[in-house]
């Protein structure tokens, strides 16, 4: 895989650039998606261990690269795909001011350079026993209740942490919205969050075509602390 020229070219280390989106020499494949490799392993001990206890744990969301999460940011930020609120309703594009506009983004969309898809730790994951991924939509009620995702959501609350994956995104314990779908790597994850920064991130912006800029440079570090750093806590 090569990073799209297009893309930022930013004065960071190639070991930094992988922190937001910008290299993919950490990553292995695994079916169609790209994971780090510690990642990689430890998931497909998950996998099996899964299986054994009647669950098909599956991937629909790995590796993202900043272009990708760009691409997503800018129609979202020019009305081009639907914007929702924190109970998933629908909001009116032209209603919103430019921090409103930003705010209701990062409701379910992480800033470009900021996702933890950037490192090739964090996976979206369903049961393939109980649903198709062409029907999955990635929305809580999948994953609770009655949902065909709950009885896996459940499993892996109380066993992912054995093979080094929990919920970074929990509620009131994270400043993006929970996420039942959403696994994180912790032994590689917490890693890169110690070394991430803000003043790495606003050179990579700076360098990108990105909506919003001026608005996001000035509460940059207030995003960064909120939205990347406010994570629930991983095992220990």
């Amino acid at each position: 895989m090569q990073i799209n020229p297009q893309q930022p070219i930013v004065d960071i280390p190639n070991e930094q650039a992988q922190l937001y989106g910008l290299g993919d020499r950490h990553l292995v494949t695994i079916g169609q998606y790209l994971l780090e490799q510690r990642t990689a392993v430890a998931f497909t001990q998950l996998q099996n261990a899964a299986l054994v206890a009647g669950f098909d744990v599956q991937i629909c969301s790995a590796y993202r690269p900043f272009d990708r999460q760009l691409s997503i940011w800018n129609a979202k930020a020019s009305g081009q795909r639907p914007l929702l609120d924190s109970t998933s309703n629908p909001l009116e594009f032209a209603a919103l001011t430019p921090q409103k506009l930003i705010d209701t983004i990062l409701i379910w969309s992480a800033l470009p350079g900021a996702s933890r898809h950037h490192w090739g730790t964090d996976i979206d994951v369903y049961d393939a026993n109980c649903i198709n991924q062409k029907k999955l939509q990635l929305i809580t009620a999948e994953y609770t209740n009655d949902g065909p995702c709950a009885p896996l959501h459940q499993w892996l609350g109380i066993h992912a942490p054995k093979f080094g994956f929990y919920f970074p995104y929990q509620p009131h314990l994270s400043g993006v919205s929970p996420e039942p779908w959403h696994m994180s790597y912790f032994p590689v994850a917490n890693q890169l969050l110690a070394q991430f920064s803000a003043v790495e991130l606003a050179k990579v912006l700076s360098a990108a075509e990105i909506s919003l800029k001026s608005p996001l440079l000035e509460r940059l570090t207030e995003l960064v602390n909120h939205y990347v750093f406010f994570v629930a806590p991983s095992p220990t």
